[in-house]
């Protein structure tokens, strides 16, 4: 690619940007957008849809800005919790790497590639190859070599220490975050599969005697779980339709009362919509408690035990509850709201074979992905594409065509295939027996995030030379070099991907197109927008793995092609604020894993310098500078001799609290009062919600027998 090739991408993608923000800053003003731009304030109570039109509104501000930046972390900690916190620091981290990082490969490494020649490139400058200003420019056996060995240490060493230090206070931040908490349903409880249930008897009277018999001073009470999927869609249903309800008649709107049974209130016959939903949510009410009913004796193998202690619960679930290690099998318990009800239907043989099935169909999509690559790669060359398409020779020599389809294009095709990949792992990893949506969040995340560093990098890579081979991986010794000779050949798709994937889509996350447009059909079609208004959370499982992706493009090109680090710069910049914005206005926190997130955060940048370092030996040998490539080997042993402190270090804080906590904080409960309370709470906190006895208020005087409960 050339350097106008690019210039046409960075204007591109900048001028969408600067459209998003403008149209942004405009939007949020309406009152019809105040669902769409600060869902999670509309929740709160804080902010309310109405007021008159002023010319105010109209005009574009960045007062959001001021907004976003002014809450300091204890502020932000304490409204979004500590796993948004988290997903912060993570942008705080990358900028401290990258503003060194980018600060030595800016100033001291590009000058040194651009003044070499190895290349021959005679254009003017706006027509020169991007590679002038990478590594591959300098001469061979060039004495300023040295000076990206001498990089390469310092880089690793700054990465490392910044490592270090976020590691140490995100810690900290996790022990005084649970300090600090209020008791927790989820502090004192398991859950308990395998529970063996011997003939004549119960799976309740079970789970009784046993912990009654071996924890008898700290077992508190239990809850055993029945089967639910179909009870589960019927609850559901009848949520939608109260809700749908109790805003018609909190509007008194009567045109509203009448209009079209049929798609999207334009077709079917008038009917009175308050008697038509009435009637409806009578059908579901019998149905639900003809299943509740059908269920009472339904149990499954399966119970949330809860102790008196934190303590007491911890050594419950750390020591092995019997001789056959299958049986009365512990796990901490999720928060109750963030249970997954669904899968424990299935039982454990399927969980078995789904988590077979899940592996066989990430590997199918891994390898299937690899046709998007390709044509990501060939319109890369224009060469392969005239091969392909002799009758668009003329149209594609055309200098602007030219320049829109290698600078812009590949990457915007490679973003549209690869946003279908976290809703498909979400999917998958839901299929696996977890028992918790923060759980399956995080396994997805893992799975986006190897996913995305093989297809978006390695299979780039791999593609774009002669890294057709699948000998390479068979050859271990022969890895540096081969890569070597490919990652710097792909340095100029990685600077536009940069630019186009992350500049426009972090962009877009400000400007929620997909969210402006519902909430626009639902307004003027539905007319009743607010019906099944939920705030949204943030979908951890594909931001992290994504800034993880640039973060990993960073380290690797830091050496290679230092050209990429200013526009990962802004990138992290634009995240930074963008994300305290939507995060205060937009996402509400749907559960707390604790920080849980970053150990993932810090295995991704170990991974990223290692590459790196594998890297820069190959390309070392390359360019005859051997003493170079032999020195560098040390870095990687280093680096995961460091990995391998933190993770005695500091990962037991993240897997779990230590004892010195857990009494510390139990002793702390027993000067507070309401203690028998959070007790009487937590003998409940655990049953399954669908099986819960409610009553609608608006039935209590109907022919049936009341049964559904506003909350």
């Amino acid at each position: 690619m050339i350097l106008s090739a690019l210039l046409t991408s960075v204007g591109i993608n900048l001028g969408l940007c600067l459209l998003f923000f403008t149209l942004y800053s405009i939007l949020r003003k309406q009152p019809g957008n105040i669902t769409v731009y600060a869902p999670r304030l509309v929740a709160e109570g804080k902010v309310k849809e109405g007021g008159h039109f002023n010319l105010e509104r109209l005009l574009p501000t960045a007062g959001w800005v001021k907004q976003a930046w002014e809450p300091s972390e204890e502020e932000f900690l304490s409204s979004s919790g500590l796993d948004a916190f988290v997903f912060m620091r993570i942008f705080i981290f990358s900028l401290k790497v990258f503003a060194v990082g980018g600060s030595i490969g800016m100033f001291v490494l590009l000058p040194i590639n651009y003044a070499g020649s190895q290349l021959t490139d005679d254009s003017d400058f706006q027509h020169k190859s991007l590679d002038s200003f990478s590594i591959s420019n300098v001469n061979n056996g060039s004495n300023r070599l040295w000076v990206h060995f001498s990089a390469a240490y310092i880089f690793t060493g700054i990465v490392c220490y910044l490592l270090f230090c976020e590691y140490l206070y995100l810690s900290s931040k996790r022990i005084a975050y649970f300090y600090s908490s209020k008791p927790k349903p989820q502090q004192f409880t398991l859950l308990v599969r395998g529970i063996p249930v011997p003939p004549g008897s119960t799976c309740h009277d079970t789970v009784e005697q046993f912990f009654l018999e071996y924890h008898p001073s700290t077992y508190l009470s239990h809850s055993v779980i029945r089967r639910n999927s179909k009870l589960q869609s019927l609850v559901n249903d009848a949520d939608k339709l109260y809700k749908k309800l109790t805003n018609l008649k909190q509007k008194n709107d009567a045109p509203q009362r009448h209009r079209r049974d049929g798609c999207l209130g334009i077709f079917g016959r008038k009917v009175d919509i308050v008697d038509h939903y009435e009637r409806r949510l009578g059908d579901v009410e019998d149905n639900v408690r003809m299943e509740q009913s059908s269920l009472e004796a339904k149990e499954v193998q399966a119970a949330f035990v809860s102790f008196k202690t934190r303590f007491g619960a911890a050594i419950a679930l750390h020591i092995q509850e019997s001789v056959n290690p299958t049986e009365w099998v512990t796990e901490k318990a999720p928060e109750p709201h963030d249970v997954y009800w669904s899968f424990f239907t299935v039982s454990f043989l399927k969980r078995w074979i789904s988590k077979v099935v899940v592996l066989v169909a990430c590997t199918s999509i891994t390898v299937l992905f690899l046709i998007p690559v390709a044509i990501v790669q060939g319109l890369t060359h224009l060469d392969q594409l005239e091969t392909w398409f002799p009758f668009l020779k003329g149209i594609l020599r055309l200098s602007v065509v030219s320049q829109v389809i290698t600078g812009y294009l590949p990457s915007l095709i490679l973003q549209l295939f690869l946003s279908f990949v976290p809703p498909i792992m979400i999917m998958l990893s839901s299929m696996q027996g977890y028992i918790s949506w923060s759980q399956i969040q995080k396994s997805a995340c893992t799975k986006v995030l190897w996913f995305t560093v093989w297809n978006i990098f390695f299979a780039n890579v791999l593609s774009g030379s002669a890294l057709y081979r699948v000998n390479v991986f068979l050859e271990p010794k022969n890895i540096p070099r081969i890569l070597a000779e490919a990652v710097p050949s792909q340095a100029s798709f990685f600077i536009a991907y940069v630019v186009t994937s992350g500049w426009t889509t972090i962009a877009s996350e400000l400007f929620q197109l997909t969210t402006l447009i519902s909430n626009f059909m639902s307004r003027t079609f539905g007319r009743n927008s607010d019906d099944d208004f939920d705030p949204p959370s943030i979908p951890y499982h594909s931001e992290i793995p994504r800034v993880r992706l640039f973060g990993l493009l960073g380290v690797t090109y830091f050496i290679l092609a230092p050209l990429i680090l200013p526009f990962l710069l802004i990138y992290f910049c634009m995240g930074y604020i963008i994300f305290r914005n939507q995060l205060l206005k937009v996402y509400v926190p749907k559960f707390e894993t604790g920080g849980e997130f970053w150990p993932t955060v810090h295995n991704s940048t170990i991974f990223s310098l290692v590459l790196m370092h594998i890297i820069g030996i190959g390309i070392f040998g390359l360019k005859k500078l051997p003493l170079a490539s032999i020195l560098t080997l040390p870095l990687p042993i280093l680096t995961l001799l460091f990995n391998e402190y933190c993770k005695k270090r500091f990962f037991p804080i993240f897997k779990d609290y230590p004892a010195e906590c857990l009494i510390k904080k139990d002793r702390a409960d027993q000067n507070q009062h309401n203690m028998s309370e959070f007790y009487d709470e937590l003998a409940n906190a655990y049953n399954d919600p669908a099986l819960m006895p409610k009553k609608y208020s608006e039935r209590s005087d109907g022919p049936r027998s009341p049964l559904l409960n506003s909350s």
